[in-house]
């Protein structure tokens, strides 16, 4: 595994660590290394039931990923109103959503050509 695969795993796990420790719901990894003029390599989705619990990932997220990785975010959207923070670190883009937006949005289905795997909690 090359160095930079084997950072880009660090820090996916990191963020799923910082995800399931305050119960984020329906975690699932898009690969999207294979898709011709992606963003990123890797987006991690998950939901939640209410704002405060959307808040309380991001955070946990954003502090998880601080501790292990020493990186922070690129770029922060969302955290004003939590229906949809997006945390950007580069090789990784972050989607934490309320349930309704996520269902609405469905990002899920718009980048239907990449590899999904569902992530569950050990």
């Amino acid at each position: 595994m090359s160095k930079e695969k084997e950072e880009s795993m660090v820090l996916v796990q990191s963020i799923i660590e910082g995800i399931f420790e305050k119960k984020g719901e329906k975690v699932l990894k898009l690969d999207m290394r294979a898709l011709e003029n992606s963003v990123c390599e890797y987006f991690i989705i998950c939901h939640a039931s209410s704002k405060p619990q959307v808040d309380s990932i991001a955070e946990s997220v954003e502090l998880n990923v601080k501790k292990k990785v020493k990186e922070r975010p690129i770029h922060k959207e969302g955290l004003e109103n939590c229906f949809w923070v997006l945390y950007d670190y580069g090789n990784v883009v972050v989607h934490i959503f309320m349930e309704e937006y996520r269902n609405f949005y469905n990002l899920e289905e718009l980048w239907a050509d990449a590899e999904v795997e569902e992530i569950f909690d050990n």
